[in-house]
């Protein structure tokens, strides 16, 4: 019950992102605000944000090396070393790096547990997760830099090299009115479909939906939104891209204007990106900065030939065991403890006494 709850939630929250531009700009007339004053608050709430959690990340002590390693390190001459899955150095580390954040190769390596007849435990390699990811991540880009064009004037060559790519699959002519529909951009139904088999994967696979918290479905019905309102606007309801065109060229040179006749639809997707950037910060999505200061992929494992000392380390005071015994010697003997030296006994009555 538990990820019904978080997915009843999540989607109400962007059941709610939704309605907010839509009574706002279509019953109210407030579009100045949702078309000017809160992508600048969105895009504040991201730079201040990320700013301060990456020098949060910066500034916390890493006085040892804690690489992740899954290879062979370096040690003797005719033992073959991983040099990227356990760098010795500063280019094992850019190639481990250069793959992580190109090619997930983490998670390409990932394998998952199972328990099988026996009973024996087995280990099958999460070979979809690892495309899923990648498809939705590398659409995801190709969407953000196809969108360059609605804030560069002139658009820029590999602008339209991508969009040229990405639209290699045309819709059709029109012949009765000879409009050419739009192209179908791939990108956007890929980011579509990858995103959905994210969802489903939490939801479907008991494991995954019990670790599984809103903070984990929100982002994702909240793309998800997004890449539908950017579909209807595409391919579906008619837009005015000129005008669309005014008002971004206005946000980007700070002379903000709000043509009329933009609709609604715009709206709601314009503040469902500016909720998503102005979220990044605070949320999970921040690994896509993060990455880069893990200590666990961004350090070489030299210990072996490095002696590594911690720098923050401060004379402290210690008691030692020697000054504990000497202390408490008495009653360690009386508790029956053992002790390195015994207490020097009481000294008796003298012959002279005695006589």
């Amino acid at each position: 019950m538990n990820f019904i709850f978080s997915i009843v939630l999540s989607s109400v929250l962007v059941l709610i992102l939704v309605l907010i531009p839509w009574i706002g700009v279509g019953a109210l007339k407030l579009d100045t605000l949702f078309g000017v004053v809160i992508p600048y608050l969105a895009l504040a709430a991201f730079f201040i944000g990320l700013i301060g959690r990456v020098i949060g990340w910066a500034r916390s002590p890493v006085p040892f090396r804690i690489p992740t390693t899954a290879g062979q390190q370096w040690s003797l001459p005719w033992i073959k070393p991983s040099r990227i899955d356990n760098p010795k150095g500063t280019a094992g580390v850019v190639m481990r790096m250069i793959f992580e954040v190109l090619t997930f190769r983490s998670l390409f390596r990932n394998t998952k547990l199972q328990f099988k007849s026996g009973p024996k435990i087995g280990y099958e390699w999460e070979k979809w997760l690892w495309l899923f990811a990648l498809a939705f991540h590398y659409s995801f880009l190709v969407v953000l830099l196809r969108h360059l064009r609605f804030f560069t004037e002139p658009i820029p060559g590999f602008v339209k090299l991508i969009e040229a790519i990405d639209g290699l699959l045309q819709a059709g002519v029109a012949p009765i009115e000879g409009f050419m529909l739009p192209s179908v951009m791939v990108s956007g139904f890929v980011l579509l479909g990858a995103v959905t088999l994210l969802i489903l994967r939490r939801i479907l696979i008991p494991q995954m939906n019990y670790l599984s918290l809103p903070s984990d479905y929100f982002p994702l019905f909240l793309i998800t939104a997004i890449g539908l309102t950017g579909v209807l606007m595409r391919y579906v309801l008619k837009l005015d891209i000129v005008s669309v065109k005014e008002l971004t060229m206005g946000l980007v040179t700070f002379r903000p204007t709000v043509p009329e006749g933009i609709g609604v639809l715009f709206y709601i997707h314009l503040f469902l990106v500016s909720a998503l950037i102005a979220y990044i910060p605070f949320s999970k999505i921040t690994h896509m900065a993060g990455v880069f200061l893990s200590p666990t992929r961004n350090l070489s494992n030299n210990s072996r030939f490095v002696r590594h000392i911690n720098p923050w380390n401060y004379p402290v005071p210690v008691h030692t065991y020697e000054e504990y015994e000497e202390e408490f010697r008495d009653k360690m003997v009386e508790a029956g403890l053992p002790v390195e030296k015994m207490p020097e006994e009481e000294a008796g009555p003298s012959e002279e006494e005695k006589e």
